[in-house]
């Protein structure tokens, strides 16, 4: 199946290549470089990341090792998973550090063992490690993450929960054959996954040797039940990693594991992927066919009135940058106002806090808070950042909303103006602006919305922050003392997580917006820089050739020829993404930018 994926994205890979060697020709140079970084480049690096995790001693290591068909990795009764084990394919065993700070230090293969939990290797500065493995699941451009346990408070757990999990392709969710679905458990799939990855979870039943086959059945049954609680109909495989390792691997379970998560793998994922990729490459073959009329329509000119109506298209784009400064000024503006209004919203939530925590303290006891407080500054804090999130989404995406609009008013502007530069008798090119790409961006104002989008992103960042802060839990076995340390420490803690959220959440927005101003450059001048490039390339040629010479004239014919061959393989490899199979339409319904008007590489 995986293999069937990696022949259809060669095929969409060298598709796309031709599409950027056609735009090269014609004199798209820009367009050309960019199909080959955002499209083909990314889809030659792209890897499956399957992200597995589980409470301490389920046996997520020995899992990991059984998936790898060796034990690759340190295996024991205790936690000994102290960080991150990113694995990765490799002809022979090799393992690096990779630290917080981006620097990356070889390691022995041999020392994995020294990021155990209670060696003498500090992993506080150690970012993850990056382990290769020459095992066949990884040849598949699949990265296997190793996690440390999810009831584990530590900045770890909050790594895992808010950037590992949104980003991976199928998560790997461990249970324990001999406590099924612990309150724990219940509490993290709740809380903290299923809002992000409902779609891509995957329950693995560990330990299934302890079970009789009758036990086995009725187990099985009891978790789909409890689980069918919190998710419709939950995938749950259950398997042995030790009988795997021991060489038993057909009755382990990890065989069929592997067929459904290859199945889940192509067809899920990997038909999204490939479809993103074809849609915005029939929308860069939109706009290069704009490039091949304008190459005709150069070559029928004098160099004389080519040079001239060249210099008529600079001096317009010179008077649009005035436009797009407008733009982009407004969106300065707009986002220091956010910033302004997020900030005090965070003072006054730190000061109704503090205001209230003395009550809360005095009435609970000992025992509650110590256990409990750390847990209720986190739902606290959580709550507010899902309220504030919501609302700083909400600004960006009518701030987006805005600014598209002015812009696909100000490029429609701009293509009547191309179309008379180039001559009254050519039609004048038709224009979208519609997208952003497919990364965060303005094109997600036409799918999920940047509501749910943003308010998941700025929340994952905030918590990864405040969590291990606020996972505060108090030792004093003296009740005074306890509540006296209480007292003193969480608002302490609240406005040190605070502290640190403030310079994130201004850090995202500024994200949001360069992106957004990016995107107005790009889009107020794309249109024009296209077509200059292609008037000057052909103004280049005309020094080796008359004007309208049938040569030049029959170029531009096969030129335009090419790209509706190019577009009708494209095409043709998008309706295949989504063919029925066996005449019954099986497939996963369409992403819903197809259905959209104006979508990349839907009807206009």
């Amino acid at each position: 199946m995986l293999e069937t994926f990696h022949s259809r994205k060669a095929d969409v890979t060298e598709a796309l290549r031709e599409l950027g060697t056609l735009a090269g020709r014609v004199g798209a140079r820009s367009l050309g470089g960019r199909i080959d970084a955002d499209l083909v480049q990314k889809l030659v690096s792209d890897r499956f990341h399957l992200v597995v995790v589980g409470e301490f001693n389920h046996g997520k290591t020995t899992f990991v090792n059984a998936l790898l068909g060796a034990p690759v990795l340190p295996t024991g009764v205790t936690p000994t998973t102290a960080v991150i084990h990113h694995l990765e394919y490799a002809d022979e065993p090799r393992a690096e550090v990779v630290y917080t700070s981006g620097a990356r230090t070889p390691l022995p293969f041999a020392d994995v063992r020294q990021f155990m939990v209670g060696s003498d290797r500090s992993p506080h500065d150690v970012k993850h490690l990056e382990v290769g493995y020459p095992a066949e699941l990884l040849r598949e451009r699949v990265v296997l993450v190793d996690t440390p346990g999810v009831n584990d408070l530590s900045l770890q757990r909050a790594d895992i929960t808010y950037s590992y999990i949104p980003r991976s392709d199928a998560v790997l969710f461990l249970l324990d054959a001999g406590q099924p679905l612990k309150e724990s458990e219940r509490v993290f799939l709740h809380d903290k996954l299923l809002g992000q990855s409902r779609d891509k979870i995957i329950f693995v039943v560990t330990k299934r040797d302890i079970w009789s086959d009758d036990e086995q059945t009725e187990a099985l049954a009891y978790i789909r039940t409890e689980l069918g609680k919190l998710v419709k109909s939950p995938v749950i495989l259950a398997v042995s990693a030790e009988k795997a390792l021991e060489g038993a691997r057909e009755q382990s379970g990890v065989p069929e594991l592997l067929e459904h998560l290859t199945r889940f793998l192509a067809e899920e994922r990997g038909r999204i992927l490939l479809d993103n990729a074809l849609g915005e490459g029939l929308e860069a073959a939109r706009l290069l066919r704009k490039g091949v009329d304008a190459r005709r329509r150069a070559v029928m000119m004098s160099s004389e009135e080519l040079t001239r109506r060249i210099e008529v298209l600079e001096k317009d784009l010179a008077g649009q940058s005035r436009t797009i400064e407008e733009r982009r000024i407004n969106i300065r503006e707009e986002v220091s106002a956010i910033k302004a209004w997020v900030h005090r919203d965070l003072d006054r939530f730190c000061d109704d806090v503090v205001r209230q925590l003395p009550s809360v303290i005095d009435n609970a006891s000992t025992e509650e808070i110590k256990v409990h407080l750390g847990p209720f500054l986190e739902k606290t804090f959580t709550e507010w950042a899902q309220k504030e999130t919501r609302e700083i989404a909400a600004a960006l995406e009518t701030l987006a909303e805005k600014t598209i609009a002015l812009v696909r008013d100000d490029a429609h502007d701009v293509a009547k103006r191309v179309g008379e530069a180039l001559g009254s008798d050519v039609k004048t090119p038709d224009v979208e602006v519609d997208t952003f790409g497919y990364d965060v961006g303005v094109f997600a104002l036409f799918t999920v919305g940047l509501g749910v989008m943003f308010t998941n992103a700025l929340l994952g960042g905030l918590l990864t922050l405040a969590a291990p802060v606020l996972a505060m839990y108090v030792k004093d076995k003296v009740e005074v003392e306890t509540r006296k340390k209480a007292s003193e420490m969480a608002p302490g803690a609240l406005r040190e997580a605070a502290k640190k959220v403030g310079p994130k959440l201004d850090e995202m927005i500024e994200e949001f917006a360069k992106r957004l101003d990016a995107w107005v450059v790009t889009a107020g001048e794309e249109l024009h820089r296209e077509v200059i490039e292609v008037l000057q390339s052909a103004r280049t040629a005309r020094a080796e050739s008359e004007p309208a010479s049938e040569g030049a004239l029959a170029e531009c014919e096969a030129q335009g020829s090419e790209l509706g061959t190019v577009v009708e393989r494209l095409e043709g490899l998008r309706a295949a993404l989504w063919a029925p199979s066996n005449g019954e339409d099986t497939s996963p319904e369409r992403p819903v930018a197809d259905k959209l008007p104006n979508a990349p590489g839907g009807s206009a």
